[in-house]
């Protein structure tokens, strides 16, 4: 069994990471919309409708599990103004498994899907990413993380930590 690496993700990195993304998409567009799946794709979904100029937003939300069980996947809010995805970008932050972009693709066939990152398993799920990831590495988004203050070097030395 292999060991879970971390890759912490800063907000300047998903930023520019957003914007090479919006980069490579310019070419693709114009998009009638967005749709960003919940709840990670939502800041991305943001900077990219920013830098196409998009101002039709809407969301897909799927969930995997509940309190108590793991089970099918499920549509909890569906993109309405969306229709089949004809003309529509589906954003995530990271396709990892790619049970919900499974489940997307399912429910909007004709949109472009991109996102900023994708694990091996997840990418052929994809039809745009900025940055691969191993498969056994943790992605740590900036919105699951905070900023700590920790001690200079010289001050744990003199404290014999």
């Amino acid at each position: 069994m292999t060991a879970t690496t971390y890759a912490t993700v800063t907000w300047d990195q998903l930023h520019r990471d957003a914007r090479t993304l919006a980069e490579t998409l310019m070419p693709k567009g114009p998009f009638k919309g967005i749709v960003a799946i919940t709840r990670g794709g939502l800041i991305p979904a943001a900077i990219l409708a920013r830098e196409l100029d998009c101002r039709l937003i809407e969301s897909i939300s799927v969930v995997t599990y509940d309190e108590e069980s793991k089970g099918t996947p499920k549509i909890i809010k569906d993109p309405q103004a969306a229709g089949d995805g004809e003309g529509f970008l589906v954003v995530d932050d990271l396709v990892d498994s790619g049970i919900t972009a499974r489940v997307v693709r399912e429910r909007l066939p004709k949109a472009f899907f991109a996102c900023l990152y994708a694990k091996p398993t997840g990418k052929p799920l994809t039809d745009l990413f900025v940055m691969e990831v191993p498969q056994d590495t943790w992605v740590l988004f900036p919105w699951d993380t905070a900023p700590l203050f920790i001690a200079p070097l010289a001050k744990k030395a003199t404290n014999g930590n």
